[in-house]
Formats: C-alpha cells, sequence, structure tokens
C-alpha cells in the first residue's frame, strides 16, 4: 500500500508534461455541442466518443499512485470517449489559486486532499453537477458539494507484535499508557500532518467520547500530549514512518495504514489495532473558471465506476471507493482494506468540515507544540 507525497505545494511532474499540454491545447475549451447521452449517470460509464476533440488535464501527486490513476481510470476514459487527457502534477496549491484568480485555469480534474478540499468549496473550486456524476456507490457523508473521494486510506496505531502480541494494545489509550505498554511511540512530526491524527488520539486517550471530539480542546490534547513527550519519536515523511517500524527503534507508531501494509510487508514484526483508526482520503475535484466543465465531471464519474476502483486498488493497494468494488488482492492487502465493514466500523469520525473551517490556526498551534 504505497503512499502518495506529502500534501505540499511542488513543481511539475515533469517539463516534458507541460510541453505536451501548450503543444496540445491543455485546458482548451470544450466544444458547445457535447452530448454525453440521456437518462441518469451511472458511475464508471462514458458515452462512446462523446468527446472527441476535447483536451483535459488530470493533475494528482505523481509516482505509483498517479500512474495507477492512469492506468485504471483516465486512459480508459479517454479510449472510450475520445478526449485527450494529459497528466501534470504534483498537486500544487497555490498554482491552482493562481490559475483561478488568473481566469486561466489549465487543470481539468484535480486530486486533493480532502479538508483543502471543502474548504476551498465555491472559493478556489467549483460545486460538482451530481446530474453527470453517480454518487449512489460512495459511502454516505463522503461525496460533498466539491468533491468527491478519490481513494481512501487511514491513521492507525502499529504496534510491536513481539513486544505486545500477548497483550495488545486496544486503542489510543494505551498508546498513551507508557507504564502498561513502555517503549518509544512514533507520532507525525511536521505542522501540516496534524489532521487527522494526534489531536484527536489524545483526547480519546484522556477521555473524551470519540463522538465529543470537535470542536478540539487544543489545550487539552496537548497536555496528555506533554504527558508523553520524552517517549515520542517524530517522523516528517511516509517513508520515515515505515522505516521506524522496519528498524523497531519504536514500540508504538502513528502511521499511514498504507506505511504500515508496506513494512509490515517487508518483514516488520508489527500489527495493527484497527481500533479507532481515523479515516484519510484524497478527493476530486474541478477548479473554479475550468474550461472543461462537462466533461471534467464525465471523467470524475468514469473513475467511481466499481471496475475502475478495484483495479486502482490491486495497483495501488489504496481502498477503493465504490462499495461495488471487488479488487483482488492477497490475505495481507485485504487486511488492510478500511473499506471491509469489520475495519469501518471501527473509525473513529473524523470532521472534515471542522478541520477545513479551522486548519490554518491548528497548523499554527501544532507546530507550536512540535516547537517545544
Amino acid at each position: 500500500m504505497l503512499m502518495r507525497p506529502r500534501r505540499l505545494a511542488g513543481t511539475a511532474i515533469a517539463a516534458a508534461s507541460l510541453l505536451l499540454a501548450a503543444a496540445c491545447g491543455g485546458g482548451a475549451a470544450a466544444p458547445a455541442d457535447i452530448d454525453l447521452g440521456s437518462g441518469p449517470a451511472q458511475a464508471g460509464t462514458v458515452k462512446k466518443d462523446a468527446l472527441k476533440g476535447v483536451n483535459l488535464t488530470f493533475v494528482s501527486y505523481g509516482g505509483i499512485y498517479q500512474k495507477g490513476q492512469q492506468d485504471a481510470a483516465v486512459d480508459p476514459f479517454a479510449k472510450e470517449s475520445g478526449a485527450q487527457v494529459l497528466q501534470d502534477g504534483p498537486t500544487d496549491y497555490a498554482k491552482i489559486k493562481a490559475q483561478v484568480d488568473s481566469f486561466n485555469v489549465t487543470w481539468d480534474v484535480v486530486d486533493t486532499d480532502s479538508i483543502w478540499a471543502e474548504a476551498q468549496c465555491g472559493k478556489l473550486l467549483q460545486p460538482l453537477d451530481y446530474k453527470i456524476i453517480d454518487k449512489s456507490k460512495i459511502p454516505a457523508g463522503l461525496a460533498t458539494e466539491c468533491s468527491v473521494p478519490a481513494m481512501q486510506y487511514g491513521m492507525v496505531l502499529a504496534y510491536n507484535k513481539n513486544k505486545f502480541g500477548a497483550n495488545p494494545p486496544q486503542g489510543w489509550q494505551d498508546f498513551f499508557d507508557t507504564a502498561k505498554f513502555p517503549g518509544k511511540r512514533g507520532i507525525p512530526g511536521t505542522p501540516g500532518d496534524s489532521a487527522p491524527g494526534p489531536f484527536e488520539a489524545a483526547l480519546v486517550a484522556d477521555g473524551v467520547a470519540p463522538d465529543k471530539l470537535y470542536p478540539i480542546d487544543v489545550d487539552r490534547a496537548t497536555k496528555k500530549l506533554d504527558s508523553v513527550r520524552a517517549n515520542l519519536v517524530f517522523w516528517k515523511t511516509g517513508a520515515e514512518s515505515q522505516q521506524l517500524l522496519e528498524s523497531g527503534e519504536v514500540d508504538m507508531i502513528m502511521m499511514w495504514s498504507g506505511r504500515a501494509y508496506s513494512g509490515i510487508k517487508n518483514g516488520a514484526t508489527f500489527d495493527v489495532q484497527w481500533n479507532q483508526w481515523m479515516p484519510v482520503m484524497d478527493s476530486l475535484s474541478v477548479p473554479k473558471n475550468a474550461k472543461n466543465v462537462k466533461a471534467s465531471m464525465a471523467l470524475i464519474n468514469y473513475y467511481l465506476g466499481a471496475p475502475q476502483q478495484a483495479k486502482l486498488t490491486e495497483l495501488t493497494s489504496y481502498s477503493p471507493i465504490n462499495t461495488d468494488a471487488k479488487p483482488k488482492l492477497d490475505e495481507l492487502a485485504t487486511s488492510f482494506l478500511t473499506t471491509r465493514p469489520e475495519v469501518a466500523d471501527k473509525a473513529l469520525k473524523v470532521d472534515d468540515k471542522w478541520w477545513a473551517e479551522h486548519q490554518a490556526e491548528m497548523i499554527e498551534k501544532w507546530s507550536a507544540w512540535l516547537g517545544g
């Protein structure tokens, strides 16, 4: 299960993709007579050759994740619809803002962090057209006015099963109990990785009911975090968190589920406690002032199909969004599917809307705590 790069502004994947976009008219206005067919939309389908002459640009985080998106959904969409779909990236929020503000939007469908997408609805992102996009197979509450989930994973508690296997931690309260469960703990150590994660875990460990986490009591959360600061090891990238797992430098760690999967697959003697895991997802959206709106909605609708989602999971091990998707995976990869009922039912409910409204101030507060 391979994690995409961290959600920071970046430069283009390669100059070649930008040159290709310029040569082929990426972001050019779509024909006015696009006919996507009559009747309700069905996820995973598009009318044959309906978008001939249309150029779209799909933007994501690069690497194996974007290659998986391209192979599972974007290229098949182009072949079926007749559109030419260019690849660009990595996702860059400053670049999206510059394009929208200048009314020169060349990116059509963009993969972003779900909290950022929630915060930018009606600002940098436009509402989705659910007459074109079929959201009936998306779990309730995940599709929003301006975005749909692209995939799902989670922030989980992983523990050394050689040390704690006979009496494994049952949740975040045990993560903070260094008397009963001695040893080093790993947690995210960058300002941008505070949502969701340390604050929620600390509050649950301090006795806050899972349905009472928001608004987050920062003082209470940081006080609980202070109680174990001497036992903490901070990771700054997904790769670093996986290395902590594989090296055995920590005995427990809060980390992305994909990195936990990769570490365990590589031989780390760890297991995951799914109780109180925190869902995380990327989202697909369309920038405000985009030129190819109708075609962009059609691409998103195709991306959400069950076959496309199953293949994306097989290529990347991220959990599918379509509830009918049935990826073919080995036993270990299957155990990391966050969409399995026995896993999904154990999740904490993360309030993306609250985080979207308070993200800037929470990043400042998390950064201040990290700085001591």
